[in-house]
């Protein structure tokens, strides 16, 4: 049997995990998060729930893959004890990633399209009514956002192509290491800004009264939200990166390495964004549009604006396309450990496929913009995302918790002996009760309250439908959990 590939090095496989990790959630969503919930209250709970919900699952995705040498295809085959039906969530894994690179190769497009944009000056001089349709335009136009999307795809899959440590890991560790020289020096460049040190005290002093205005909490499950969805946790992404992983190491160090890293890469995002909102007079708790519509006004105002500009979008492909990157990886592993594929037959099915799979969410801006899955003003791409933040990250990661502490899956003791071997933290042995019973309560509450804010809008059938769909998935994710005979023979092999 083929052995498997290995990272070259312990940076190689903290950057390219952070990279996975690392993507629009970070420098897109988290700066008007923390411009929409007050700022730096925001960002204290957001911090706490990164270290007592984040961190943990992180460890076990770790841990299942390690222990494995397997992605999430067969991993849970692997490690389950006989009877356990823990192996049916490899499929629910397969199809989030899919879905997931479905409209995440689309944004990759847009980010890229605007670094391009920017650079040849197609932004500069227009004033805020131009930028919106410049936007606008982009969307409406299928064949530029194909295109883009397309490059995405091509891109991405041929480094994969050159395997993990010539392709992934040489690659992403450059990116990786430019992406972090760009966040410092566009932030030391916005704290220059005249009026920057406003936003800053906006966004690094906590002030409660911020917090109340737009009630304590929706902050608190704002920041919850956030802390659980920024490390790209739940799918599986992650557990492919542990099959590569040697055994020299500890779990517990490493992935708090990849948390301080990826909320250092959040942070920093929005000391970019949030001083120069607040220096031009602009809300930094503009939404989604804040990077699109909001922030080119915002450069057309600055001295060398086109450069700040150009510099700011390659950061942010950089930082999308380290995440495409990885997933891509995760989905080759896919078809390599099902079907043993090689490596390039799996990369010339999965371009084709992805480029096709991709296009729906391209058209619902513009060819099927009449289909609104969720209701009025809805598109594809808001369902493709539904589907995997709203429900196969949340639920994934109850599984894996439960798979690693709980009597039905691979064991408590299975999972401390694999997380504490090598140098480096050790994980603590007395908080089985915590991730057991505390952290699938807290993501069944986020993952049943993102159900009501999503439908609570609509009509009351409606609403009754989309909560009734919500507890037949619980229940399903807790037939793969308990319905297994328990067994203490794993089906792994020594």
């Amino acid at each position: 049997m083929k052995e498997r590939e290995k990272f070259g090095s312990r940076l190689g496989f903290i950057l390219v995990s952070a990279g996975c990790a690392i993507g629009l959630g970070n420098v897109w969503k988290f700066p008007y998060m923390a411009g929409k919930y007050g700022g730096a209250a925001f960002i204290l709970i957001y911090l706490v729930f990164l270290i007592i919900l984040g961190l943990p699952i992180l460890v076990c995705e770790f841990a299942v893959g390690r222990a494995s040498r397997k992605s999430t295809a067969r991993a849970f085959h692997e490690l389950e004890p006989q009877g356990s039906k823990f192996h049916c969530f490899s499929y629910m894994s397969i199809v989030s990633n899919y879905v997931l690179m479905m409209f995440y190769t689309m944004v990759a497009g847009w980010m890229l399209y605007y670094c391009y944009a920017t650079v040849t000056g197609q932004l500069a001089g227009k004033n805020a009514e131009q930028v919106t349709e410049h936007f606008s335009g982009l969307q409406a136009s299928a064949g530029t956002m194909t295109f883009w999307m397309v490059l995405v795809v091509v891109l991405s899959f041929g480094i994969c192509s050159l395997g993990v440590q010539k392709g992934l890991e040489k690659v992403t560790k450059f990116m990786m290491l430019c992406l972090l020289t760009l966040i410092v020096v566009l932030a030391i460049h916005s704290l220059t800004l005249d009026g920057a040190m406003e936003g800053v005290k906006f966004y690094l002093v906590p002030d409660f009264s911020e917090m109340e205005k737009v009630g304590i909490g929706n902050v608190v499950f704002g920041a919850m939200s956030q802390a659980f969805f920024t490390l790209s946790i739940g799918a599986g992404s992650m557990t492919i990166f542990g099959s590569y992983l040697g055994k020299d190491r500890s779990l517990l160090g490493e992935s708090l390495h990849i948390t301080l890293l990826d909320t250092f890469v959040a942070l920093m995002a929005g000391l970019i964004i949030i001083p120069a909102c607040f220096s031009f007079g602009v809300e930094p708790g503009a939404g989604p549009g804040l990077i699109f519509l909001t922030l080119p006004n915002v450069f057309n105002q600055m001295t060398g604006g086109r450069i700040w500009g150009s510099l700011f979008f390659l950061f942010m492909s950089f930082a999308a396309l380290s995440t495409v990157i990885a997933v891509f990886e995760n989905i080759l592993s896919y078809a390599m450990d099902i079907w043993g594929w090689s490596r390039k037959k799996a990369v010339l099915v999965n371009v084709v496929l992805m480029i096709i799979l991709s296009l729906p969410a391209v058209l619902g801006f513009n060819v099927l913009s009449g289909i609104q899955p969720l209701g009025e003003g809805t598109n594809i791409m808001d369902l493709e995302d539904f589907i995997v933040s709203n429900n196969i990250l949340p639920l994934g990661s109850v599984v894996y918790v439960m798979f690693c502490v709980s009597r039905y899956g691979w064991g408590w003791k299975n999972f401390l002996k694999e997380v504490n071997t090598g140098e480096g933290m050790k994980f603590p042995k007395g908080i089985r009760v915590y991730m057991l019973y505390v952290i699938p309560t807290v993501i069944v509450v986020i993952y049943l309250k993102g159900y009501w804010d999503m439908f609570s809008s609509k009509s009351t059938g409606v609403l009754a439908a989309w909560m009734v769909i919500s507890l037949l998935v619980l229940a399903f994710i807790g037939w793969i959990i308990f319905g297994g005979k328990r067994s203490s023979k794993s089906r792994r092999r020594s």
